[in-house]
């Protein structure tokens, strides 16, 4: 399979305008608006059990609360791909009801080991697997590929970016698809023998959009939760455990570790090995969960902590190493993500901020913000080995 290596984030300004600007592209979506929710700030909210809607022909449907969440994956992993709008996002529930009824299908009879994942049923059409009904032998992806949602929904969307850039085409990578009727468009992507079925389920599609997503007109990109209701935390705990990190770079000004430039620093760096466990640092509401600009992972939660708003903000996990969505209810000691190395960074490690006074607030030195909050490191500082990122 093709793959194409994500672009790197342009280099900060320097001086303290970078609090502004280039901390803000690496760590705060509020300074690149859109960059988690780009299709229209659209932002996943609670689930259902379930939905009454009804097709363009009449016919009552029911989706199921596994449906929606994986209807959720498609409106949360379709965002964070530059190009894809709202009504990109209805296309591709569109083509999953059509051919999956929002399902993940193993195919056994053709593939055995497609039931070694996890998936909600058996499918027999073809060699078709997964919510899109992708075909190995077309070229969408191995076995193991096609039986990770997230991967098949990168893959209908496709792009520069996509797993299978230029061939086989994503919804992107069609000319002018933005004028077409979504049903042609679906069915361009998908190639059916059917190609009439996709536009019966674009009333299932809005409803399922509707009920799951929230659009911000005044806040688009920033983070921010207009009533989060966030309960006084009840403790607070170091984001990863004692004896399995070290730390690299302070926060402050400091040089660029690629360009040597002096830069700011608006967190703190602490490495560790690729998939370490990283904990919500106290209870909260998880106000961003994605891939910043599509290749920095990020999570950020507001506390209320000594009843004050604080937020805490996690940076450079791998999208499969985000283990929350934005407006779940964590715990302090939470596994709510794994240690990566996407974006600006250079190595596994987890770069952790501090906001007083919340996500869109500026950033702290970490370091006496948590031992003033009797949270302690327990490492050598300022070790000049492992990860270090922006």
């Amino acid at each position: 399979m093709k793959t194409v290596a994500a672009t790197l984030i342009a280099l900060f300004l320097l001086g303290p305008a970078i609090l502004v600007f280039g901390v803000g592209m690496i760590a705060n979506p509020g300074a690149q608006q859109g960059a988690i929710c780009a299709a229209d700030s659209l932002t996943v909210g609670p689930i259902p059990d379930s939905l009454d809607s009804e097709t363009a022909d009449g016919t009552p449907v029911t989706v199921t609360r596994t449906q929606l969440e994986h209807a959720a994956t498609i409106i949360t992993d379709g965002s964070r791909i530059d190009g894809v709008t709202r009504d990109a996002v209805v296309i591709a529930l569109m083509a999953a009801l059509t051919e999956s009824r929002l399902r993940q299908l193993a195919n056994t009879t053709v593939y055995p080991e497609s039931a070694d994942y996890p998936h909600d049923g058996d499918g027999a059409d073809n060699d078709s697997l997964g919510l899109f009904q992708m075909r190995p032998q077309s070229g969408w992806g191995t076995v193991a590929e096609l039986m990770d949602v997230g991967y098949q929904v990168r893959a209908f969307f496709g792009g520069p970016t996509g797993p299978n850039f230029p061939s086989p085409r994503g919804l992107l990578d069609i000319p002018g698809w933005e004028t077409m009727e979504p049903g042609a468009v679906a069915q361009a992507v998908e190639v059916s023998d059917f190609p009439d079925r996709y536009q019966n389920w674009e009333p299932v599609a809005l409803d399922i959009l509707d009920a799951l997503t929230t659009t911000s007109p005044g806040n688009e990109g920033t983070g921010e939760d207009p009533d989060p209701e966030v309960p006084e935390t009840r403790r607070l705990v170091f984001p990863l455990e004692a004896g399995v990190y070290v730390r690299t770079s302070p926060f402050g000004g400091r040089d660029d570790p690629f360009t040597g430039e002096y830069v700011f620093h608006s967190g703190v760096d602490l490495a560790a090995p690729d998939g370490t466990p990283i904990l919500a640092l106290a209870d909260g509401v998880v106000v961003e969960a994605g891939m910043i600009g599509g290749y920095s992972g990020q999570v950020a939660i507001e506390h209320t902590i000594d009843g004050k708003p604080v937020a805490s903000r996690y940076v450079h996990m791998w999208s499969h190493g985000i283990h929350v969505q934005v407006g779940d209810r964590v715990q302090a000691g939470d596994h709510i993500a794994d240690v990566g190395s996407s974006g600006y960074s250079t190595g596994p490690h987890l770069h952790l901020q501090i906001h007083p006074g919340g996500a869109n607030a500026d950033p702290v030195d970490p370091e006496p913000w948590l031992a003033a909050h009797d949270v302690e490191f327990d490492d050598a500082p300022d070790t000049p080995t492992g990860g270090g990122c922006f």
